[in-house]
């Protein structure tokens, strides 16, 4: 099928108008714009699109992800915070691209998928149920249980066997990214700005008939990780909108895993959404750290084998990696960091996406276990801090409601149309 084919399936979304947001109901107090945005809160369906796992916390002997762990997302967590849904993160760090790197992260990617497949079918399937397409989200949802999805960061472990997509695909993958931090055989990544050293100039050979092949089983395109030579193409090639799982905004932070304006216009032409991540570094730029702090960093990251942009503290034990943290602390008190992004930051972005390209285009993911965090949203048991801070900008329950999850459903929703499509023709 020809991507002109499935236009049809976005044409109100192109031409969908910018949203004004309006100027905020006028509260008696903060305690009554609370409790209305909770009660707000308690009615939308909240859906995080980029959560990390550990495939160690996922055993059938407690303690485990059905407890109240140290982790930033666990049942318990997701419980106390409202949040209804989140896709689990299938990641791998990227690795040579030798049949040997394929073999080691395509092992790395099964374990983590084994680890989602236990927590609903073995751990608390009276808790939470896995999710296949977006009907079933809400289905589920509606159930009372929560809603675990899955989506490849980095598909490094297909190798260069292209029936890997739909071994993905049958094992739960609703979206994947074709690269992390670092080149991989399908794409480049945004990585490459820092020397300005490009594998593909964009997309490989492979990587564009990876496309093809997720346009026909129904599988999302994340664009969150690869440059932008490579996000530009996707979208020209895509027959399905595509999503930025986990990406800010680059006019309001120069980073180089953030949308500039170019590719948040292209992603709402084609139908899309960007889902506005809580991760310190892509919504604040900080000021430069003094010498001892970064020497005193650098020299830590070095003593526990971190290798700087390549995400490599998700990859130590959880002893590690606790020992880490609590060093990182004392180097804190030492060296204090500046202040971290908060949800107004987080807001801010929503707000400038919201201007560009419409209500219809822009959702919210935490990346947490990965990195993610900010004052006032540094686990799932705080997310209503998020709605409460959106009800204060003068957004609608409806328009918070397609923030959340109705934006990405849609998105979801027309990916699995395109599909259908392909097979009828």
């Amino acid at each position: 099928m020809h991507r002109l084919a499935a236009l049809p399936i976005a044409l109100a979304l192109v031409a969908c108008a910018r949203a004004t947001v309006q100027q905020p109901p006028a509260y008696a107090s903060e305690a009554e714009l609370v409790a209305a945005a909770r009660a707000i809160h308690s009615r939308v369906l909240t859906l995080d699109t980029h959560v990390d796992i550990n495939a160690a916390n996922f055993t059938t002997q407690s303690p485990n992800y059905a407890d109240r762990l140290s982790t930033q997302v666990n049942l318990p967590k997701m419980q106390e915070g409202g949040l209804d849904a989140v896709f689990f993160s299938i990641y791998v760090g990227q690795g040579p691209q030798t049949a040997e790197g394929y073999a080691a992260a395509l092992a790395t990617q099964n374990e983590k998928f084994d680890a989602v497949q236990r927590l609903a079918t073995n751990i608390a399937p009276d808790r939470i149920a896995i999710a296949r397409t977006a009907d079933d989200v809400r289905r589920i949802a509606a159930s009372g249980r929560k809603v675990a999805l899955m989506g490849v960061e980095n598909a490094y472990g297909i190798g260069m066997d292209l029936a890997n997509v739909r071994r993905f695909f049958d094992r739960g993958a609703r979206y994947m990214s074709l690269a992390h931090n670092g080149h991989s055989q399908l794409s480049d990544s945004n990585t490459g700005e820092r020397d300005a050293v490009w594998q593909w100039n964009g997309l490989s050979p492979l990587g564009k008939q990876v496309i093809g092949e997720m346009n026909r089983l129904g599988m999302m395109v994340d664009i969150s990780h690869p440059s932008k030579a490579a996000n530009m193409q996707t979208m020209a090639l895509s027959r399905a909108p595509v999503i930025a799982s986990h990406s800010a905004v680059r006019a309001l932070c120069n980073h180089s895993r953030n949308l500039d304006d170019e590719e948040l216009r292209t992603l709402a032409r084609t139908g899309g959404v960007v889902q506005i991540v809580a991760f310190n570094g892509y919504l604040k730029t900080p000021p430069p750290p003094s010498a001892e702090r970064t020497e005193a960093l650098a020299a830590l990251r070095k003593e526990f084998g971190l290798g700087e942009g390549q995400g490599t503290l998700r990859q130590l034990s959880a002893e590690r990696r606790g020992e880490y943290q609590t060093r990182t602390e004392e180097l804190n008190r030492r060296f204090p960091p500046p202040p971290r992004a908060t949800v107004k930051d987080l807001v801010d972005h929503i707000d400038y996406a919201v201007k560009l390209i419409g209500i219809d285009h822009v959702g919210i993911s935490s990346d947490f276990d990965g990195g993610g965090g900010i004052e006032g949203w540094n686990d799932a048991s705080e997310t209503p801090n998020v709605t409460i801070e959106l009800v204060r900008r003068g957004y609608t329950e409806e328009q918070i409601a397609k923030l959340w999850s109705g934006n990405l459903l849609r998105v979801m929703a027309a990916v699995e149309r395109v599909a259908q499509q392909a097979a009828e023709d």
